[in-house]
């Protein structure tokens, strides 16, 4: 049922609507005149001026129909009872509230258009001779126009409730689509920010903290310059190559294959690299097996990030790194740092790296911990959850 305003009418639409109403009404009115004239009787000044006037006047009210639908509708009813020409604009009444699909309201107005006929009858008298039973043509035709047009507005009704029902799923779908498509911005944008940080930042710190060592330290040999220099150079190279593979794939068609992407077996290259940059790293490795891909790249993030913040905040601190698992179980990450032995220049933190990986850890399902050990060193750990590929494989 429908209990909403009806929307607005355009000129033209109204426009039509009156005209075709106001011919309906000359139809009726001048049926009337030439049955009037038929049988002898006398028009009147009533049916050439008075019952256009009121025919205009309800015409004129039918403007207001959907603002006050229900007094508009009995007002033109009503008033169609001392005027023919106004038929058509009471049936357009009806048809316009039967539009709103209430049976109540339908159902007074019908009943008024019906009795209005009855009245209208007397008010311009045909002497014709009234066979026996037509009392029922006289109600069972006025009945049967005003049931027509309650059919016509009700599926008016009906039709404008798709429409709108149609346009609401529409809108509804356009803010659903516009979200979903925010919300992927929005993803993509935090992957290609975790992307760049894991990247470069950890390539950048090694750089910065051998710049920082070649600047404080002075009583270096020549060797020994030579060496850092070098690593500067390697890491800063290293780091351009890194940042255009991730260009590349920002830029390249949908089938450009990707870069491989780190996982569990790079790892000691990883270790390798940070101790010819100048860290002081143990590593420990006890897993068996092989984990999945989306658990050996989370467990890869986890040490580079550790390393990056040991060569970040805690230069010339030793580093301790601790690998130990095996499938069907968990792999367990951990990164521990002592305290930084020297004071030099740190470079500026970003503040997103431990971010970027606790989402790394909750997509692949594992828990992070981080915080200062009571020597003032510093704690990174995780567990990673290893399904048993067997079980993977059952239905």
């Amino acid at each position: 049922m429908d209990t909403g305003l009806a929307p607005r009418l355009g000129w033209w639409q109204q426009t039509w609507r009156l005209l075709s109403a106001a011919a309906v009404g000359v139809a009726f009115w001048l049926s009337t005149g030439v049955l009037m004239r038929g049988q002898g009787a006398e028009t009147g000044s009533w049916f050439l001026t008075g019952d256009p006037l009121v025919a205009l006047g309800c015409l004129t009210a039918l403007l207001w129909r959907r603002r006050f639908p229900l007094a508009v509708a009995m007002t033109v009813v009503i008033a169609s009872t001392a005027s023919t020409l106004a038929t058509g604009a009471a049936l357009l009444a009806l048809g316009s509230i039967s539009t709103r699909r209430r049976p109540v309201e339908i159902g007074v107005v019908g009943l008024a258009f019906v009795t209005a006929s009855q009245f209208s009858g007397r008010f311009y008298p045909i002497p014709i001779q009234s066979p026996p039973g037509l009392l029922w043509f006289q109600l069972a035709f006025p009945a049967l126009i005003a049931g027509i047009a309650v059919a016509a507005g009700m599926a008016v009704g009906a039709r404008r409730v798709e429409v709108r029902s149609l346009r609401d799923r529409a809108e509804s779908a356009e803010r659903e689509q516009a979200a979903r498509a925010a919300q992927a911005r929005a993803l993509e944008r935090n992957r290609i920010a975790r992307e760049m940080h894991d990247v470069l930042a950890h390539r950048i710190s090694l750089v910065a903290m051998q710049a920082g060592v070649l600047d404080h330290r002075g009583d270096l040999t020549a060797e020994e310059n030579r060496v850092l220099v070098r690593g500067i150079a390697d890491g800063s190279h290293q780091a351009l190559e890194e940042l255009r593979d991730v260009l590349g794939v920002l830029r390249a068609d949908p089938g450009h294959p990707e870069p491989p992407q780190p996982s569990l077996d790079r790892i000691p290259a990883l270790v390798d690299d940070a101790r010819a940059s100048g860290l002081d790293v143990t590593f420990t490795g006890t897993v068996t097996g092989t984990p999945p891909d989306v658990v050996g790249r989370t467990c890869y993030r986890i040490v580079q990030e550790g390393l990056t913040n040991a060569a970040k905040h805690a230069p010339g601190a030793h580093v301790r790194i601790t690998l130990a698992g095996t499938a069907g179980g968990e792999l367990d990450v951990g990164v521990r740092n002592s305290p930084a032995t020297t004071r030099d220049a740190r470079p500026p933190a970003s503040g997103f790296g431990l971010l970027g990986l606790s989402e790394r850890v909750d997509l692949a399902g594992g828990k992070l911990d981080h915080h200062p050990t009571p020597d003032n060193g510093y704690v990174l750990t995780a567990r990673l959850p290893w399904p048993n590929p067997t079980d993977e494989k059952r239905p």
